[in-house]
C-alpha cells in the first residue's frame, strides 16, 4: 500500500510540475514540427532589413490547425507556426543549409497570450529544446509582428 501511495505522490508531483510550466505562459518546444505542412522557404542575405538576426535559410512549418488558418484566415487556439532558421553557405553555385541558428515558434492561445495578440512567441537556440532566447515574454517578437495585425500577426502566406 505504501508503494502505491508513493507512486501517486510522484505522479501528482509530475502533473503539478507540468501545470506550473504551462501556467507560466511559456511556449513549449514543438516536437516533430518538420513532419507538419511546409509553408515556405526563403533565404535572407546580407543587406536585407532582417539580416540581423535572421540572415540564413528560413523554413516555415504549420501544424494542421495553423495550416487551416492559413487557408481560411482563422487561426484557432492550438495553431502553431515554426520558423526554422539555419545558417547557409554558398558552394559550387548553390546555397546550402548550414547549422541551425534557432527555432522560432508562434503558438495561438487567445486567453493565455492575450498581451501579445493571442500568440505566444518563443525562440530556442540552435537545436536546443530547452535554451530559450525570448526573455521578455515574446514582447519583442510581437512588436515586429504588430504590422501584420490584419493577418492575425502572421507574416507567412501560402503560395497560390
Amino acid at each position: 500500500m505504501k508503494t502505491l501511495s508513493n507512486i501517486l505522490v510522484v505522479g501528482l508531483a509530475a502533473v503539478m510540475s507540468y501545470m506550473a510550466f504551462a501556467d507560466e505562459g511559456k511556449v513549449p518546444y514543438p516536437d516533430n514540427y518538420r513532419s507538419w505542412a511546409h509553408v515556405k522557404s526563403m533565404v535572407i542575405k546580407d543587406g536585407h532589413p532582417l539580416e540581423n538576426p535572421f540572415k540564413g535559410v528560413d523554413h516555415v512549418y504549420a501544424n494542421p490547425k495553423a495550416h487551416r488558418g492559413m487557408v481560411d484566415g482563422n487561426y484557432v487556439d492550438g495553431s502553431v507556426l515554426v520558423f526554422d532558421l539555419l545558417n547557409y553557405q554558398e558552394k559550387d553555385n548553390t546555397i546550402q543549409e548550414g547549422e541551425r541558428k534557432l527555432v522560432g515558434i508562434m503558438h495561438k492561445d487567445a486567453k493565455k497570450y492575450a498581451k501579445t495578440g493571442g500568440w505566444g512567441f518563443e525562440a530556442f537556440a540552435k537545436s536546443s529544446k530547452t535554451q530559450r532566447l525570448a526573455n521578455d515574454g515574446g514582447m519583442s517578437c510581437f512588436a515586429c509582428h504588430t504590422p501584420q495585425k490584419d493577418s492575425d500577426y502572421v507574416f507567412s502566406q501560402l503560395r497560390k
